[in-house]
């Protein structure tokens, strides 16, 4: 199981929400290059970065920091928050990041996620972000009217390789993840898919491990230094 720390940036810093609330943003880390160093430090495989401006803007509103981040961290990138074109997708391939990540538009533009698909092939994934079992858009403000698991086997017969699952009642919580609704969408799909949202502890990874769960993205339990990324990524590796 992959473990991918996270960097989600607002206004140039890290930040860190609470159920999904732009408001109830904390400033975990001034400097997001500073922060995805210290992460490969410690022996990150795989680096989750979100745009939380451009999830509300859908557009590349720290675009600067995440070409930063790239070409100065020998790690692998994913990148989701606010890409909702091909153009942008095409962007953010050039600079190097190795998976991007779609939320909104893949919700609300499957001709889209069709175009990428076929032009990035696995470095497309798509985010479902739900609350309830019901996927949200523009940063979490709007919500679809379809269920999140019909949504991800529309999104495996369009060819997507990557689910990620953020059950947004959990995230920042430490709560742990909502395994249930999350097995639910692994036991339905074939694709890959990754935890997100809520993850407390070293208990919560052997969980997920046990589980056999793809990969788990964790944010506020490294901030709040109740979970250690270097044991993490070990157990992940077993």
């Amino acid at each position: 199981m992959i473990i991918l720390p996270a960097i989600d940036l607002k206004g140039g810093k890290c930040v860190r929400l609470y159920q999904g609330d732009m408001d109830s943003q904390e400033v975990v880390a001034k400097d997001p290059l500073d922060t995805a160093l210290r992460f490969k430090s410690e022996g990150a495989e795989y680096i989750h970065m979100v745009d939380l401006d451009g999830a509300l803007r859908g557009a590349g509103e720290n675009l600067n920091i995440i070409s930063k981040v790239v070409t100065s961290v020998d790690v692998p990138i994913e990148v989701g928050g606010g890409i909702r074109s091909i153009e942008t997708i095409d962007e953010f391939m050039k600079l190097g990041v190795s998976r991007v990540i779609l939320g909104t538009a893949a919700l609300n533009n499957r001709k889209l996620v069709i175009k990428a698909v076929a032009n990035y092939g696995e470095k497309i994934a798509v985010g479902i972000d739900a609350k309830d079992g019901i996927p949200a858009a523009d940063g979490w403000t709007t919500f679809s009217k379809t269920n999140y698991v019909d949504f991800g086997k529309e999104m495996e017969q369009i060819g997507v390789q990557t689910l990620i699952f953020t059950d947004i009642s959990r995230d920042g919580t430490l709560k742990g993840a909502n395994l249930e609704q999350l097995l639910k969408l692994k036991n339905s799909v074939k694709c890959n898919v990754i935890a997100s949202g809520g993850i407390k502890d070293i208990e919560d990874i052997k969980k997920l491990k046990q589980e056999n769960v793809y990969g788990a993205i964790v944010g506020k339990a490294i901030y709040a230094k109740t979970l250690s990324l270097k044991e993490a990524i070990e157990i992940g590796r077993d």
